[in-house]
């Protein structure tokens, strides 16, 4: 028994992550494809994944 918990649901979820992660890639300078990107650095995928979270931690605060 697979127990996934970071698959994605719901189709409009599912977009705007994808949105959301296209946005925080242009904003550290990575250029993502849609589609794989099996060609990233570990660096490169890395900064992409830590502005999200960044991003995320910032709407976190504003809305307390």
């Amino acid at each position: 028994m697979s127990n996934n918990t970071s698959k994605i649901n719901v189709p409009e979820a599912r977009a705007a992550m994808d949105k959301f992660k296209m946005e925080a890639a242009s904003e550290v300078g990575v250029n993502l494809k849609n589609g794989y990107n099996g060609d990233l650095t570990s660096r490169q995928a890395g900064s992409v994944g830590g502005q999200m979270v960044k991003k995320m931690i910032e709407a976190y605060e504003k809305n307390l």
